[in-house]
């Protein structure tokens, strides 16, 4: 190679510009999953949240029948139906087989809970995005302009903070009426104040730093220092807020639903058929067992997955 065709020293090219920035995205991607997998709550958060996605991507695969098609009258069917518990060829069961049992309606229960784990997540994930969503522009925006503006805006936050958020959700819900598109809106409507308060703050750390002044002084739009400089170095703690929100959506769907604010009957939805077999509880119990336990295992796998985001997303945490 000659002299003119060997590049100087001092000359960067874009391409060797960019390329470090690419490293340490890839870094800090492969770091933050590191340190995921090294936490063992995390791990057991990833297997159960999983297992709970599987299940309802598959539900008409797993279902052994159709969730809101009665028993009554088909064939292999003996005996009292309504309510009968579970019933396995293996334990001298005879006729039909009911891995959880049948329902007072003679409904196959663990079909049911099966296609209700599509109503629990659809409604704890949609309702989780839509506060987040929301939340996260009026925070944006509360923060950055501060002054009368924040002092409004985070004051009517403050009022909404004030009630409890499943009382606040069943007025929304009865003015609005009952239904299971009503209890989505009105659990993210609840939640729209935490994400706020969380972005707000956030954004008070960060448009003090030096990058956002420099790009203040220069004229940089404020929409654009807000939505590509401020809002990615706020994201870490609304993933893990968000999180652990959907365990505690997927619990307040699951309340309103047994108060018959939520899903109404036929839908398969977890707190709806812990309400039908609530006076069965000692007679019956596999009627409150199985839905309970899969709104249990729910919570407990995105509070465990919550909790392992947030020490891999917090380096004062973090241990190499």
């Amino acid at each position: 190679m000659t002299d003119q065709a060997k590049p100087h020293p001092n000359v960067l090219t874009l391409g060797h510009a960019q390329q470090p920035q690419k490293v340490a995205s890839e870094h800090i991607v492969v770091e933050t999953l590191r340190n995921v997998l090294r936490n063992r709550s995390a791990v057991v958060g990833l297997i159960i949240i999983g297992f709970l996605v599987f299940v309802a991507i598959f539900a008409g695969q797993i279902a052994t029948h159709d969730p809101i098609q009665s028993m009554i009258g088909q064939p292999g069917e003996t005996g009292k139906l309504p309510g009968k518990p579970p019933c396995l060829t293996i334990y001298g069961c005879t006729g039909a087989q009911h891995v959880m049992g049948l329902d007072l309606n003679a409904r196959d229960l663990f079909s049911r809970v099966v296609f209700g784990s599509r109503v629990s997540l659809l409604v704890g994930i949609t309702s989780v995005i839509f506060a987040i969503l929301v939340g996260s522009i009026i925070g944006l925006i509360s923060g950055y302009a501060g002054g009368w503006t924040d002092n409004i805006v985070m004051r009517f936050m403050d009022v909404l903070l004030a009630f409890p958020s499943l009382l606040l959700a069943i007025t929304i819900v009865t003015i609005r009426g009952p239904g299971l598109q009503n209890a989505l809106f009105a659990i993210a409507i609840v939640s729209i104040p935490v994400y706020a308060r969380l972005i707000r703050a956030s954004v008070l750390a960060v448009k003090e730093m030096e990058y956002v002044t420099a790009a203040r002084s220069l004229g940089t739009p404020a929409l654009r220092i807000i939505f590509f400089q401020i809002l990615p170095n706020t994201l870490a703690p609304i993933i893990v807020q968000g999180t652990l929100g959907i365990g505690t959506a997927v619990l307040e769907a699951a309340a309103l639903s047994f108060l018959g604010l939520g899903a109404q009957p036929p839908t398969p939805e977890w707190g709806q058929m812990l309400s039908e077999g609530r006076n069965y509880v000692f007679t019956a119990p596999h009627l409150v067992f199985f839905p309970g336990f899969a709104i249990m295992l729910t919570v407990l796998g995105f509070n465990l997955l919550g909790d392992g985001l947030r020490d891999a997303l917090d380096p004062r945490l973090n241990r190499s």
